[in-house]
């Protein structure tokens, strides 16, 4: 079966939306197994509370999704199932010890991913004139950013 050719803007903006909904369950998922990961109580009600914000972040993608007359469906997003992966494989391979170390290195490679796709559907569905769609998305990715910060400096206090 062929694959469908992405010829507008829309349609491009569409794609990605999808992609961006993988994405989230991605998280979702990754954020289940870091949190069984880490030994650390901190870290642990850290992704619980991320998982939660992720939850909600998939709402939004899903109001967009109706917003725009979409039916609700996913793209693939290789980047998350690649840091999913790897962060996996290095789990399996490294010392408990690590674990901890490696969980928040992994929650922050997801995060700086998302932020750049947010960054991007923000600025598409402002250019398609959906300012209730760009709404949602920022709101979004000022969670994300809010994260990447808090993984930033917990990662940076840990290996001090």
């Amino acid at each position: 079966m062929a694959q469908q050719k992405l010829e507008t803007p829309e349609e491009l903006f569409h794609y990605q939306l999808r992609s961006a909904r993988t994405m989230e369950q991605h998280s979702l998922e990754s954020l289940d197994e870091l949190h069984a990961a880490v030994s650390d109580t901190k870290l642990k009600k850290m992704f619980s509370h991320h998982a939660d914000e992720t939850r909600e972040q998939i709402d939004h993608l899903e109001q967009v999704f109706a917003l725009m007359g979409y039916d609700l469906t996913t793209a693939p997003s290789p980047a998350t199932t690649g840091i999913k992966n790897q962060a996996a494989g290095i789990l399996e391979k490294a010392d408990s010890k690590l674990h901890n170390q490696i969980a928040l290195v992994s929650a922050l490679g997801n995060e700086h991913f998302e932020i750049s796709a947010y960054t991007a559907l923000i600025f598409q569905a402002q250019a398609l004139g959906n300012a209730d769609a760009a709404k949602l998305l920022t709101d979004n990715i000022d969670q994300e950013i809010h994260t990447s910060k808090e993984l930033r400096s917990t990662l940076k206090e840990m290996l001090s």
